[in-house]
């Protein structure tokens, strides 16, 4: 959507925004946008907070539940659990998470692409490499809740100018 966004007019500015507050079941969230139109982004944004029952936040209001880390997903495919632990600790990572599908390697964003390129040596393939917010503590929510949860979730990741969104919502193992 970005490229397309960004293709279509080059004569229009767009600004990269970040959005807090807290959802359903005060689950924190953070949105990150990139738009022409700051009105029209806010606006909708906080429509969507507010039919779910959520309420959008100044900035620093959901952030200091999350902590901005670098990304490396690696496809289990490529590794074992036992090799990508010890070459993440090898590459100077501060984490490694195996979930059902894939290896996650956090560190710390200025690590980022020090930590990519070690892990070049042993691995051609990665799934992706970014900078996200990841969170602090996770909540629960009441298995009734969860798919208004995940509808409130997807209509923000629905809207034109949204590019990410994060939360600390606990879904179990991705």
């Amino acid at each position: 959507r970005a490229i397309d966004k960004s293709s279509s007019n080059t004569e229009t500015n767009f600004e990269n925004l970040r959005y807090e507050g807290f959802g359903p079941d005060k689950i924190a969230v953070i949105v990150e946008a990139l738009t022409d139109n700051k009105n029209r982004t806010a606006s909708n944004i906080r429509t969507i907070f507010q039919k779910n029952g959520g309420n959008l936040g100044t900035q620093g209001s959901a952030s200091h539940n999350f902590d901005q880390l670098g990304i490396i997903k690696i496809d289990k495919k490529e590794i074992t659990e036992d090799q990508i632990l010890e070459l993440a600790i090898d590459s100077g990572a501060n984490e490694c998470v195996s979930y059902s599908k894939h290896h996650e390697i956090q560190c710390a964003i200025s690590e980022i692409y020090d930590v990519k390129k070690k892990l070049e040596n042993t691995i051609s393939n990665f799934i992706s490499t970014g900078i996200e917010w990841v969170p602090l503590n996770s909540v629960d929510v009441a298995k009734d809740r969860e798919e208004s949860v995940i509808e409130f979730l997807e209509n923000l990741e629905e809207d034109d100018d949204v590019q990410n969104v994060y939360s600390n919502i606990n879904f179990g193992d991705n």
